[in-house]
């Protein structure tokens, strides 16, 4: 529904990794596009996708937390989709899916 702020992740296994700005955090096979997993964090997900290892476990993570031009439709109460013109008339509706925007986040699951 909206676009994707974050860059997305492929593992060697195919599998991406991405985050949507109405606070999904998903995993999908990269051949099918077949969702295998989903997480919904507690903001809009702004950050790449990103994996790193700890003592032989593997970590995948992202940042959440909007702002920036896909947070003004949020944080000035614009309600038109010609208010701010481009894309950021058309987040009008992210208030549907997000909190006032505030805080950000980091988060890891381990696989």
């Amino acid at each position: 529904k909206f676009s994707a702020w974050g860059g997305a992740l492929t593992t060697a296994s195919n599998i991406v990794f991405y985050g949507s700005l109405d606070r999904w955090f998903k995993a999908v096979d990269a051949q099918s596009g077949k969702e295998l997993w989903k997480f919904q964090v507690g903001s809009g997900v702004i950050g790449n996708a990103f994996t790193y290892g700890n003592k032989g476990k593997q970590y995948v993570g992202t940042l959440s937390g909007i702002g920036g031009w896909a947070g003004v439709a949020m944080n000035l109460g614009l309600t038109s989709d010609t208010d701010a013109l481009g894309a950021a008339g058309g987040y009008k509706e992210l208030t549907k899916y997000n909190a006032a925007p505030g805080g950000g986040a980091l988060t890891v699951f381990s696989l």
